[in-house]
C-alpha cells in the first residue's frame, strides 16, 4: 500500500478542471504537493485505524470548502471522480473524499489525470488560449515544432493531407478549355467540409478589410486559431480588396493562414470585380510559394454575403489556379478547393474537367 500511495503522489494531479483545487484559492505550492500530502494522510489514517482494507479519509485541501458557496463545485467534481474511478472515489456530504483502499492502484487513479496535467507537460510556456500571450513567441515556437508536437497544440480535429484524395472526374464533363496535363491534375483536390481542419501548409481566409474576424469562414478560422491570430492581424494595418497577407495559424492544424479580401458585388459582375477576385487567388498562391509553402486550400471567396455569383466565381478560381500552376508547377504540391455547400460541390465537379481535363484512356488494339 505504501508503494501504491507513493506512485499515486508521483503520477496523479487533481487540477482545477475537476474542481478540487480552485485556481484563485489554492494555497498549496503545487498540485503534486497536494497529492503527496493527500496520500500520506490517507496512509496514516490506515495505520491509526489498524484496518488494512478500510476506507481512507482525507481532509479537504485549504482553499476548498472555505465558503459554503464552494460546496456545490466540490460535490460535482467528487461525483465525477466517483463515476470515472468505478466507485473507488466516493463523494461525502461533509466535503471529504473517501478512497477505497482495496483495489486502489496507481494504474486506476492515473486515469484521473486531466487536460491540465497534459498541458503542463506538452505545452511548456505556450498558451494559445490567452490574449496575454506573446503571439511572436508562440508563432516562433510552433514553427520550430515537428508535426507530432504541433498536433498536441491543435484546438480542433485535423485531417492530414494524405486523407484528401486527388481529384478524379465523375459523370458528365465540360468541354476542355486547356490541354491535358496529368502532372497538374495530380496537384488538384476537391474537398467538402471544414477548411479549419486541414493539416496542410496554408489555408486561405475570405477575410474582411480589418482582418480582425467576421462571419462565415472568417469567423470559423479565428475561432479555431484562437485569440493570438487576431493579435497578429491587428499589426498588419488591414488589407485591401484583392491583396493577400500571411499570419501564423496558431491553434489550427494548418501552419499558416493567408488572408485575402474578395470583391463585393452589388448588381452584376463587371471587369473590375472579376479582376479583383482573380487577384485574390493569384496573390494567395504567390504568397504561399514566396514563403515556400507547398500546399494551400481555398474556400469559395466572395460567394457568400459579398454577392459574387458562385457559377462565375468558380470559373475565375479554376482559371487562375490553372494558369498559375502552368508557370509554377514545381513550387506547389497540392491546391485544394474546399467547399461546404452541396451546390458549390456540384459546380466544381462540373467545371473542373474543363480546366483540368483528364487524358483519354488508351484504345484497345484488339
Amino acid at each position: 500500500m505504501v508503494f501504491q500511495m507513493s506512485r499515486l503522489a508521483a503520477r496523479v494531479s487533481l487540477s482545477k478542471s475537476v474542481g478540487f483545487i480552485s485556481g484563485t484559492e489554492n494555497r498549496w505550492p503545487s498540485h503534486l504537493n497536494f497529492i503527496s500530502r493527500l496520500a500520506h494522510r490517507s496512509f496514516h489514517a490506515l495505520c491509526s485505524e489498524g484496518r488494512g482494507s478500510a476506507s481512507i479519509k482525507a481532509l479537504p485541501s485549504r482553499g476548498v470548502l472555505r465558503k459554503a458557496g464552494r460546496w456545490e463545485k466540490v460535490s460535482t467534481a467528487s461525483k465525477s471522480l466517483h463515476w470515472q474511478s468505478g466507485g473507488a472515489v466516493k463523494p461525502l456530504r461533509s466535503g471529504m473524499v473517501v478512497l477505497g483502499a482495496v483495489g486502489v492502484s496507481a494504474a486506476l487513479l492515473a486515469s484521473l489525470r486531466t487536460s491540465t496535467l497534459h498541458a503542463m507537460s506538452a505545452r511548456p510556456g505556450l498558451n494559445l488560449d490567452s490574449e496575454n500571450s506573446d503571439w511572436k513567441e508562440a508563432k516562433n515556437k510552433l514553427c520550430s515544432m515537428d508535426k507530432e508536437k504541433r498536433r498536441e497544440m491543435y484546438r480542433v480535429d485535423f485531417i492530414p493531407l494524405e486523407k484528401i484524395p486527388v481529384w478524379s472526374p465523375s459523370g458528365d464533363s465540360c468541354k476542355p478549355q486547356y490541354q491535358v496535363n496529368e502532372e497538374l491534375n495530380k496537384k488538384i483536390s476537391l474537398f467538402t467540409g471544414d477548411i479549419t481542419k486541414l493539416e496542410i501548409d496554408s489555408i486561405a481566409n475570405a477575410a474582411n478589410k480589418t482582418l480582425l474576424g467576421g462571419g462565415g469562414v472568417d469567423g470559423a478560422i479565428h475561432r479555431g486559431a484562437g485569440p493570438l491570430l487576431k493579435k497578429e492581424c491587428a499589426t498588419l494595418n488591414s488589407c485591401e480588396t484583392g491583396e493577400a497577407k500571411i499570419t501564423g495559424a496558431y491553434g489550427l492544424p494548418a501552419k499558416y493562414v493567408i488572408h485575402t479580401v474578395g470583391p463585393i458585388v452589388h448588381d452584376s459582375v463587371g471587369e473590375r470585380e472579376e479582376q479583383a477576385l482573380r487577384n485574390c487567388y493569384y496573390n494567395c498562391l504567390h504568397t504561399a510559394t514566396k514563403n515556400h509553402l507547398r500546399t494551400v486550400a481555398f474556400p469559395c471567396i466572395s460567394t457568400g454575403v459579398y454577392g459574387y455569383p458562385p457559377e462565375q466565381a468558380v470559373e475565375v478560381a479554376l482559371r487562375t489556379v490553372r494558369e498559375y500552376l502552368e508557370q509554377n508547377h514545381e513550387k506547389l504540391d497540392r491546391v485544394i478547393f474546399c467547399v461546404f455547400l452541396k451546390s458549390d460541390k456540384e459546380l466544381y465537379e462540373t467545371m473542373l474537367s474543363a480546366y483540368f481535363p483528364r487524358g483519354s484512356p488508351p484504345k484497345s488494339k484488339l
